[in-house]
């Protein structure tokens, strides 16, 4: 979960250095009920967006909902299906029952596929593509029509710097993600004159909880620390060597996101831009 404290912090009222003017924005976060996507959500709010937190199953929103709402932000939980054209239509339809207009769409739903080109059968490489690219398709299918005709939107796309770099593992999981960069260009152009902009975020490695407690086992058997600071340069190093020494934090994500839905951002479109602490050094 995203730590309340960081939204509690940026609602808490104090001034600004940048106000990203997304106060009288909707945003929808697909996947918005946990990890990555949970801190998304809850910096958007914290920037006065309201933000529609979207789930498979009902009640699975909830808690990060009441989180936000806590907090001071504005939330609802919105659930479907992304897996469908049908489950898309539904979650359109709780979004038009909420009377909720969406202005930015964040498609952060994605899920890494351990398949192997030893074991990966087709049905494998269909699912791939369902999840990390066809999901996000049939969202940006639903609503671009309403941003257009407001001639005001954001959508971005949450993907990998894998799109570029790929590993020899999750062949499937990469070429889905790869193509997610190729639909952002394409619907940019698409979208050319309409005030939409469409954009891609490339995160490296994120320290997420499940990762912090993984590399610290790692790290705690090679004698590198018993804490997360004590380790981090030796993991860095190790798995993600980056001249910013360090590993990715959600929030590193989110904040990018948020700007990237602002009005400030309008002349950042068709892009992809990673959040990788300069791992990758190729141009372009």
């Amino acid at each position: 979960l995203w730590p309340k404290r960081h939204l509690a912090r940026r609602v808490s009222g104090k001034r600004r250095l940048m106000d990203l003017h997304l106060g009288d924005r909707t945003a929808l976060v697909t996947g918005g009920y946990r990890g990555t996507g949970a801190v998304i959500a809850g910096v958007l709010a914290a920037e006065g967006v309201r933000v529609l937190v979207h789930g498979f199953e009902a009640g699975s929103p909830d808690e990060i909902v009441h989180q936000i709402r806590d907090a001071g932000g504005q939330a609802e939980s919105v659930v479907g299906d992304l897996m469908s054209d049908e489950g898309a239509e539904e979650l359109k339809s709780n979004i038009d029952e909420l009377g909720a207009g969406i202005d930015i769409l964040v498609n952060n739903f994605g899920r890494a596929d351990p398949a192997k080109w030893s074991n990966a059968g087709t049905e494998d490489w269909l699912k791939a593509l369902e999840i990390n690219l066809l999901s996000s398709v049939r969202l940006a299918k639903l609503l671009v029509p309403a941003m257009k005709e407001k001639r005001w939107g954001r959508i971005i796309q949450l993907g990998t710097i894998g799109s570029t770099r790929p590993n020899a593992q999750m062949p499937g999981y990469y070429a889905a993600k790869t193509a997610l960069v190729a639909t952002t260009v394409s619907l940019a152009k698409e979208l050319a004159g309409t005030g939409v902009t469409v954009n891609h975020v490339s995160p490296g490695l994120i320290r997420t909880p499940e990762v912090e407690e993984n590399f610290l086992r790692y790290a705690k058997k090679h004698g590198w620390g018993e804490t997360w600071d004590e380790a981090e340069g030796r993991i860095t190093e190790k798995f993600m060597p980056n001249p910013t020494g360090r590993i990715a934090t959600r929030e590193d994500i989110a904040d990018l996101v948020a700007f990237l839905a602002s009005p400030r951002a309008g002349h950042i479109n068709g892009q992809n831009i990673r959040v990788d602490g300069g791992a990758v050094d190729i141009v372009g």
